[in-house]
């Protein structure tokens, strides 16, 4: 399987190029708005919630501190959507190119997932600007965020992969995703400090995969301080178990896809 990807990494790379040009061929701007729309949010969270709402974080007196919680949470969350959510969809959409070409398919998931770390490399510099020029960039410390962001990967190619390839043999899959994708975000304290949440309820959170990762976050870029390695436990046994079983689940069905499509 990953022999396949090594063989076809020339498709793979020239699949993410094509990409990233049709997303932005068509307008004025170009690729300009692959800066753009990131900068924008980035500028409105800053503009709102920290200069109009004046909203704190407890503990923290920086008037920039929600603003980088939010942006320290959602950015990842977007990857994680970006990912898990086109990789549900991806079989679908490539069908009549896996049926006249013969490619591997977890080269389809790759594609995904290079197509969705440029638009976030992007955002993530922008981000880091906006932390060096307010004076809050965490420092070295930063480096404990590449862990996290590998875990937040793992998750959402496996999830994507067990759900695209249950997409297809199910079409429902793919609407219900969208609906949990909205649960899941307010199960996950990304615009609310878990601080805020019922004590007897916050159990609830660390059944979230994504809890403790996104508390990791937190730590490096709110509080410049290491992640919580051993909360990060249960998700980590948690992501390798969804990974083994979602690429059996795939190796198992991959032949039956095309049939399906």
């Amino acid at each position: 399987m990953f022999a396949d990807l090594f063989h076809q990494r020339r498709f793979i790379v020239e699949s993410i190029k094509r990409e990233f040009h049709a997303k932005y061929s068509h307008s004025l701007v170009g690729a300009g708005w692959a800066v753009i729309n990131p900068l924008s949010m980035i500028a409105v969270y800053t503009l709102i919630f920290s200069h109009v709402m004046r909203a704190k974080l407890p503990g923290i007196d920086s008037g920039y501190a929600y603003s980088i919680y939010l942006c320290a949470g959602l950015l990842p969350w977007g990857l994680f959507v970006e990912v898990s959510s086109r990789c549900t969809n991806i079989f679908i959409e490539y069908g009549n190119i896996l049926k006249k070409v013969r490619i591997s398919k977890i080269c389809l998931p790759a594609i995904v997932t290079g197509s969705a770390l440029v638009n976030f490399g992007i955002i993530s510099v922008l981000f880091f600007l906006f932390l060096f020029a307010v004076g809050l960039f965490p420092g070295m410390i930063v480096l404990a965020a590449i862990p996290l962001l590998l875990l937040l990967l793992l998750l959402a190619i496996s999830l994507g992969i067990l759900l695209g390839v249950a997409n297809v043999f199910f079409r429902d899959v793919g609407q219900l995703y969208g609906i949990a994708t909205q649960f899941w975000f307010w199960f996950t304290p990304f615009v609310y400090p878990e601080s805020i949440v019922p004590e007897h309820f916050r159990y609830v959170l660390t059944l979230n995969p994504l809890y403790a990762i996104v508390s990791g976050f937190h730590a490096v870029f709110v509080a410049h301080s290491m992640p919580d390695w051993v909360a990060l436990l249960p998700s980590v046994f948690f992501i390798a178990a969804l990974t083994v079983g979602s690429l059996s689940f795939f190796r198992h069905h991959a032949e039956e896809i095309i049939d399906e499509l």
